[in-house]
């Protein structure tokens, strides 16, 4: 008589821990846990210390705070964690081959991905809270006009900035590599979409080329919930197709071991 043996699927409490150790491993990564949630609030900070207009109004409720200096940290605090925490993480498992071990147990290595996800999400949404607690309470700052589709441009923020995570970790075959390229492309994304300076202030190419990449395309769509106004068709294909490059590029070239 043969007894066949059925491996048994991970329940919620195997979920509640796996989530529980990746918060442990974030939270030991000091940097990545302090630089997120402090960069952003140090640009808050600089940004009013050097303009003299920053609460000015530019439309009726909209400050120059809440049409430039918030959408760019918002913007800020999705990248900076998408784009350089979350590869790196999925870089140094795939080294030292936890991903490898996992895949011979009930706990596949997907588990570990989306307990990533998990916890670096709430890693965004607590950097958001902080950046807007910070502009509100100590620079007046002002909700968007159109609520429901900043949370809905939110939305699709991280499913690009995750998605373009994703592409980086396939592609560096290092921890280290993963920062580094995680780094140049979180820079040269802020640097065309509005971090030093206002897109319109960049020469003409230059400008076109950031408001099209996920990170200026996010400051555009928040600067128009701030202003009431349609969320630019431009800004949506751009949240689109990065996240389909993205995921394109990670199901052909990432590897779990």
């Amino acid at each position: 008589m043969t007894t066949t043996i059925h491996a048994r699927r991970p329940g919620a409490s195997a979920w509640l821990r796996m989530i529980q150790a990746e918060a442990k491993m974030i939270i030991r990564d000091t940097a990545g846990v302090i630089v997120p949630l402090g960069l952003p609030i140090l640009m808050l900070v600089m940004q009013a210390m050097m303009s003299d207009d920053l609460f000015l109004e530019i439309a009726p409720g909209v400050t120059v705070m809440d049409y430039y200096a918030l959408p760019v940290v918002l913007a800020m605090v999705v990248t900076m964690v998408g784009v350089m925490n979350f590869p790196s993480f999925l870089a140094t498992y795939r080294q030292t081959k936890v991903l490898r071990r996992l895949a011979v147990t009930p706990a596949s290595p997907a588990m570990v991905l989306v307990a990533q996800v998990v916890v670096s999400l709430i890693q965004v949404f607590l950097g958001l809270a902080i950046a807007f607690g910070v502009a509100i309470i100590f620079f007046d700052a002002n909700l968007p006009s159109h609520i429901l589709m900043a949370i809905l441009v939110l939305l699709a923020c991280c499913a690009a900035m995750y998605a373009v995570g994703m592409m980086v970790a396939s592609l560096a075959p290092t921890p280290n590599a993963s920062v580094a390229i995680g780094l140049v492309a979180f820079f040269g994304m802020a640097a065309l979409g509005g971090m030093f300076g206002p897109m319109e202030n960049l020469p003409g190419t230059l400008a076109d080329i950031g408001a099209w990449l996920p990170f200026g395309a996010t400051v555009e769509a928040f600067q128009a919930t701030w202003l009431g106004e349609t969320v630019p068709w431009q800004n949506w294909v751009s949240f689109a197709a990065s996240t389909g490059i993205g995921l394109t590029v990670t199901a052909a070239l990432f590897r779990w071991e």
